[in-house]
């Protein structure tokens, strides 16, 4: 598609004296996003408004060109949704509960059956899609949830905390299942307060705090810029590390004895280096680390 899978532009949501959703302006383009954040910091709101479920405050939001507050049904209609809490019909079997989605997406009776099945058995609930769900494990009903937000062949997915309650061995695998949907051209919006997940699967972030958009960008490409630099010098570290803290950069020594020093902008590579020559210190490496999400989140993130 052309443009954007999403845009929002000056997107707010306020309920009474409590901001859920603040200015947020961002473009999002197909494949696996992750929308990351701890709880309460916007996540759910932003995928009611994108849902057509609340108005927003101040400012608009589109899913695939479709302005959602102009053309709410048109917008779901491209949309799949996981929500986080419980909501299957325990007393349904799988094969039902999805056949009856699709239906409800405006699919014939018969082709929302077939199309039940295949989805079932993408998710690995083909053994099992006639069994009632009060039986199932927490782990095959999120794949039942999953199944049922694939089921009407949807643009973009919205999964809202896939991974919760999952054993190890149950992340690894909804995890799998959520890398494996680009191959069938289904974008995914994965909303987790686990920066792990969005690392392992999603090659696009977006970040909030407090409503407000922290940072957004491909995931590498925020890795790289983690601002994450391995100094090695000879047995005088702790001397460099106070002169580097003198001159406004934060570095410690590792338990190897090498040095991380963490920017904030890139003229402090410049002091590193200077610094080290005004010492007098043989340098001996000078890299950057590949960091995480975690080193992202807390460099950009305001302080509380």
């Amino acid at each position: 598609m052309a443009g954007p899978l999403l845009r929002a532009v000056g997107l707010t949501k306020r309920f009474g004296n409590v901001t859920a959703v603040d200015g947020l302006t961002v473009d999002v383009h197909p494949g696996r996003i992750g929308l990351v954040g701890a709880n309460g910091a916007g996540k759910t709101t932003f995928f009611r408004l994108l849902l057509g479920l609340t108005r927003p405050t101040g400012g608009r939001v589109e899913v695939a060109g479709v302005d959602v507050a102009h053309d709410p049904a048109g917008a779901r209609a491209r949309l799949g949704y996981m929500p986080e809490h419980e909501c299957l019909p325990t007393d349904q079997s799988a094969a039902d509960v999805v056949a009856t989605f699709g239906e409800l997406a405006g699919l014939p009776r018969s082709a929302a059956r077939q199309r039940a099945s295949e989805i079932l058995d993408l998710v690995g609930l083909d053994e099992a899609r006639f069994r009632p769900i009060d039986g199932y494990s927490t782990g095959m009903r999120q794949r039942t949830k999953l199944a049922q937000a694939l089921v009407a062949d949807p643009e973009l997915v919205l999964l809202d905390e896939p991974t919760a309650g999952l054993d190890p061995l149950g992340r690894d695998g909804m995890l799998d299942l959520v890398a494996r949907l680009g191959d069938f051209g289904i974008s995914v919006l994965l909303a987790t307060h686990l920066l792990d997940d969005v690392q392992q699967v999603c090659d696009q972030v977006m970040m909030l705090d407090a409503g407000r958009l922290v940072v957004s960008g491909q995931t590498q490409e925020l890795l790289e810029r983690s601002g994450v630099v391995l100094i090695e010098v000879d047995d005088r570290s702790d001397l460099l590390v106070a002169a580097l803290g003198q001159r406004g950069v934060h570095a410690r020594t590792t338990d190897d004895g090498a040095i991380e020093a963490s920017l904030t902008d890139d003229q402090q590579l410049d002091t590193i280096a200077e610094v080290i020559a005004d010492l007098g210190l043989p340098l001996h490496r000078l890299t950057t680390r590949v960091g995480s999400l975690d080193d992202v989140f807390l460099r950009r993130a305001p302080a509380a």
